[in-house]
């Protein structure tokens, strides 16, 4: 699945993918998901055969498109005509698709999954910064309200999603930042709706996430969304 332009949000029991302009989200067979579009977004949508599926990740993951890859992908969906499947022949797909799993497996994974607790516990404290990504709480304050010590919440982030309470957390702000700004917010009104104290630490982490600052993500995915229009799916298989 590929943002061409816009933000996509694709769920599986795994957690949550938040896909920025030019970057693929890739779903193995056999998880179910769900996907939302935020702002005007150019959604397209490969199907990979089971040989090639085999060389990229046997998990959800997302990378950033290069170039090769985003042209691949602009031809195999058509860029222009939605309603004429690009012409290729069956071969020339078959290459075509090729190029595009050579162009993944050399791509790192970008760090924009939010693993889904399964601990009732991180469950409740998800769903209170899922609804306030401000609320400054520190994991204490939330132990208390939910009913456990800041330890055991502190051994189940570790140990069930890999990384600690303010790390999940600060991702969980990134991932509710790039909708905003998919729908228009500026730096500053994002920066505090999503819990940061000023503008610049919102910047820093933003940029440490996701590779440049809100800004320059927002200049650059505004020169290349298309003509806005509804959110689009457009489908190549073999």
């Amino acid at each position: 699945m590929y943002a061409a332009g816009g933000v996509l949000a694709v769920r599986t029991e795994r957690g949550t993918s938040i896909v920025p302009a030019n970057r693929v989200a890739w779903t193995p067979a056999g998880f179910t998901h769900d996907h939302r579009a935020h702002g005007h977004t150019d959604m397209r949508i490969v199907f990979l055969t089971p040989s090639l599926a085999r060389l990229v990740p046997d998990h959800p993951a997302v990378f950033l498109a290069s170039g090769l890859a985003r042209e691949v992908l602009l031809a195999l969906t058509g860029p222009r005509n939605y309603d004429d499947a690009t012409g290729y022949s069956r071969s020339a797909r078959s290459r075509l698709l090729r190029v595009l799993v050579e162009e993944l497996r050399e791509a790192p994974e970008q760090p924009l999954h939010l693993p889904e607790p399964r601990d009732d516990r991180l469950r409740a404290i998800a769903r209170i910064l899922h609804e306030t990504p401000a609320d400054n709480a520190t994991l204490a304050e939330l132990g208390k309200a939910i009913g456990a010590s800041t330890r055991t919440l502190s051994r189940l982030f570790r140990n069930e999603l890999g990384m600690t309470f303010y790390e999940w957390r600060t991702q969980l702000r990134v991932h509710h930042a790039l909708v905003l700004l998919a729908e228009g917010q500026d730096t500053t009104r994002t920066a505090y709706a999503c819990g940061w104290a000023n503008p610049s630490s919102f910047i820093e982490a933003f940029t440490h996430i996701i590779g440049t600052t809100p800004g320059r993500y927002r200049t650059g995915r505004q020169s290349t969304d298309p003509t806005p229009r509804p959110p689009t799916a457009v489908t190549s298989s073999e």
